[in-house]
């Protein structure tokens, strides 16, 4: 009897007045209340606003009401709703539905909706029932839907086995009760409350009623996840219902979701899909689940496999396939589909250049983007939200946040409302470059027009105001959340509390963990950073403190826990208790990773043992840990400070061999070990050989070298590299300047060392008294007096000040009374 309704969902509303127009009491009306009422007619009265004679109670009033002036007027005079309404309960309103359906069904469920849309009254699901009943029976089906959605809305989850007694004690036996009982397993099931959907249909059985294959349609979409969905299957091919197209398809997307592609396959052979009712669907969902699992080549064969079956591709089965080429990164060949579909009189619409528009912003191609938006301009369709949302998506992504505010400005001056993503969109780029007052007037236009921050939105800016050190303002939003019962989430609680830790407040810190244990709110994460923020400060005892608080609550600790407890303990230079919990970790079943390795690694590093560093590393791979570079750079640190310069060069020549290409730390290491060995030639080699392996140096690299070349009084190379690396535009610090100037300083070239200052004035490096006090402490020691008073004068030209050292240090300068 369902086969006049379709299982789409639609928002529930409640019912209007327009289907129903009483202007005065009908004939049909009127005589249906004759048979339902005795009332003695009052002839006296010509209004429905005057008092009823002889009420027995408001259930015969509201009925002689009908019978002697109509619904309309009835309801909507002052009598009914001034006297009647207010004392009006469900259990009469049952009583006068249950009168009206038998006489006039069609006045009962204007009443019952007019009770609901016009006065909020609250009905009884026996009510509810009696009008589905009506309903059903008259083949209203949307209207069925909306009722019985509505109910089941209201009951929620788990009130399967309360309605189906209902329905069994007071509806067994009545007309189109099998269409009730089958649309209520159907909205169970639309509103994803499976297991009351399936509590309904064996309820059902029971009463030898036969669910619609809409409704086993849809309990199959909800459990195309699991094995369950074979249960459904298997009950509808031993039910005898005939299979509509829809059925199959969802059982091939079940498969392709649950990555059984080729039983998917396998599915569609036996399903008589190619030979008799060739369905679209089905190929779709198949042609869609390979290009989820990335095998585009052969989605590309089954949308041939479907031309050839002699079936016409639609725009779904095109968007597919253009979605599955944007993500492999083939843009070139997802345009020549979208050309194919036009020569094949398929019409690319919104959807397919949105597809097109993200696939470019995927690859950073913006270029591509906006020619793809022109061409649908050019089309004549219309670009709509999606289209715009990935637009700033994508240009906020590249950091251009004017052209994603730009773009928002565009949105609505075409009558487009940014969405709740548009905005989160925006506020997270504002919030990544430190723009929060920006984020907060945005966060505040979302509210005035609308649209309420979920915790998504708070959660951004939490997190921008912890990264840009306004914790406390952090805390206030967290707090403005909760007014709006708006529950944090463990990622909104973990910014505070590493925002805090990072900032070295740990008592607060503290205070905010505690607030959150005796809230239950706490996760392994949340007692991780508090670890973490101990470790990293060195109070090793807080942080096992906190450990043992975590254990005692029954959470248990990851890796991440365990490799915070280490890194503090090699902080205070303990490794051997490090090394305790290195074995602890196998207690809990737990392995090692990488940054456990290395981080003990690097402990034994700076104890000098690196006996047991090269040990640790051997055990990594035999272990299956793959090291990183960083472990890399700590072996070669602890060889370099072995003096055992040979065997670091030959690790940097193993990582290239591992496919671990050194980065520049791991050369800086070694380049610094050579120049600390007086063997600078060595030194420019290892630099040589970064330059042929295409690695840019870094300014600590170029620092390093100058410094090797001063230290052994080399200045003329050392003036020679600066000047090379000054006209080939390589980036400086100051450190390489100041280097250079000190050494001059000492070999009394002040007239170099001055030149060399003024350069690094000119380069907008800042200049502080400690680089003035380094500078003339190394003049006086040489008496060199005229300079000193030079450098002073630069000094104070700049408005800085001697401290208490450049005093200490003129007034212990020989000559000065000069000075």
């Amino acid at each position: 009897m369902l086969n006049q309704w379709r299982p789409h969902r639609l928002p529930l509303k409640l019912f209007t007045l327009t289907s129903f127009i009483f202007p005065k009491p009908s004939a049909s009306v009127t005589s249906a209340a004759v048979k339902i009422v005795d009332e003695p007619t009052n002839t006296t009265a010509n209004s429905a606003n005057i008092f009823i004679s002889s009420p027995r109670d408001n259930v015969h009033e509201i009925l002689y009401g009908f019978k002697t002036y109509g619904p309309q007027q009835f309801l909507n005079g002052s009598y009914f709703r001034g006297m009647l309404l207010s004392t009006l309960n469900p259990h009469q309103v049952n009583r006068i539905i249950d009168s009206l359906r038998v006489g006039n069904p069609e006045l009962a469920v204007f009443f019952f909706q007019f009770l609901c849309s016009e006065c909020g009254f609250q009905h009884s699901n026996v009510s509810r029932f009696v009008v589905s009943h009506i309903l059903a029976g008259e083949r209203r089906f949307k209207e069925l839907r909306q009722v019985v959605n509505q109910m089941v809305e209201e009951t929620g989850s788990g009130s399967a086995l309360y309605l189906c007694e209902i329905l069994w004690n007071h509806f067994r036996g009545w007309d189109s009760n099998s269409v009730v009982w089958d649309m209520l397993a159907f909205c169970y099931s639309r509103s994803e409350m499976v297991h009351d959907a399936l509590f309904v249909i064996a309820k059902m059985k029971d009463l030898n009623l036969q669910a619609s294959i809409w409704t086993y349609n849809s309990l199959l979409h909800n459990l195309r996840h699991t094995e369950i969905m074979w249960n459904v299957y298997d009950d509808i091919r031993s039910s005898g219902i005939p299979q509509n197209e829809y059925t199959d398809s969802i059982i091939i997307d079940g498969l392709c979701r649950q990555s059984m592609l080729h039983e998917a396959v396998e599915f569609l052979q036996g399903t008589e899909v190619l030979e008799n009712r060739a369905c679209i669907v089905s190929f779709n969902s198949l042609i869609s689940g390979f290009c989820r699992m990335g095998f585009i080549d052969a989605a590309k064969s089954f949308f041939c496999v479907m031309l050839k079956s002699g079936l016409h591709p639609d725009a779904y089965s095109y968007n597919i396939l253009v979605h599955g080429l944007c993500v492999a990164g083939s843009m070139e060949e997802a345009l020549d589909f979208t050309d194919d579909m036009e020569r094949h009189g398929v019409k690319p619409d919104t959807v397919t250049y949105n597809i097109l528009i993200k696939g470019f912003h995927l690859l950073g191609l913006v270029g591509g983007a906006w020619q793809v938006f022109r061409n649908m301009m050019l089309k004549g369709l219309h670009p709509d939200l999606i289209t715009y949302t990935i637009l700033i998506c994508g240009h906020c992504h590249t950091g251009n946040i004017e052209e994603g505010f730009r773009l928002r400005e565009e949105m609505l001056s075409r009558g487009l409302q940014p969405s709740i993503i548009t905005y989160s969109v925006l506020l997270s780029s504002l919030c990544k470059t430190g723009k929060l007052n920006k984020a907060m007037v945005l966060l505040n236009e979302m509210e005035a027009v609308g649209i309420k921050p979920d915790v998504i939105v708070y959660s951004i800016l939490i997190h921008g105001f912890c990264r840009f050190g306004g914790v406390h303002d952090a805390i206030q939003l967290c707090k403005e959340m909760c007014s709006k019962r708006i529950i944090p989430n463990s990622l909104s609680h973990g910014a505070i509390l590493s925002g805090l830790c990072r900032k070295g407040m740990m008592t607060d810190a503290r205070m905010y963990f505690d607030t959150l244990t005796k809230a239950d709110l706490l996760d392994v994460v949340l007692y991780n950073i508090m670890i973490d923020g101990y470790a990293k400060l060195g109070n090793i005892g807080d942080a096992v403190q906190i450990y043992k608080q975590l254990t005692e609550k029954g959470i248990t600790p990851s890796i991440v826990t365990f490799n915070s407890l280490i890194y503090g303990f090699c902080k205070i230079r303990k490794p051997a208790e490090a090394g305790i919990w290195f074995e602890t970790i196998r207690l809990h079943g737990m392995l090692p990773n990488v940054v456990t390795y290395t981080t003990l690694m690097d402990a034994y590093c700076k104890d000098g043992n690196v006996d047991s560093v090269v040990e640790l590393l051997h055990e990594m791979v035999a272990k299956y840990v793959k090291p990183t570079h960083v472990t890399y750079s700590v072996l070669i640190n602890a060889l370099c400070k072995e003096k055992r310069w040979q065997e670091s060069v030959q690790i940097l020549r193993q990582m290239y061999a591992k496919g671990l290409p050194p980065d520049q730390i791991t050369y800086n290491t070694i380049i610094q070990c050579f120049c600390e060995a007086q063997d600078v030639n060595r030194a420019f080699h290892v630099y040589n050989e970064m330059l042929l392996h295409n690695l840019q140096p870094s300014p600590v690299t170029y620092n390093i070298l100058i410094n090797g070349l001063c230290m052994y009084g080399n200045l003329k190379n050392a003036d020679e590299m600066l000047n090379s690396l000054v006209c080939r535009n390589i980036v400086l610090t100051k450190v390489a300047y100041t280097t250079l100037i000190k050494a001059h300083c000492v070999k009394g070239k002040v007239h170099r060392a001055v030149l060399l200052f003024h350069q690094m004035l000119q380069k907008g490096f800042e200049i502080s008294i400690r680089d003035f006090s380094a500078i003339i402490n190394r003049l006086c020691k040489r008496c060199l007096v005229t300079e000193v008073k030079l450098f002073l004068c630069i000094m104070l030209s700049r408005n800085i000040l001697p401290d208490q050292n450049l005093r200490e240090i003129l007034l212990n300068a020989p000559r000065q009374d000069a000075v």
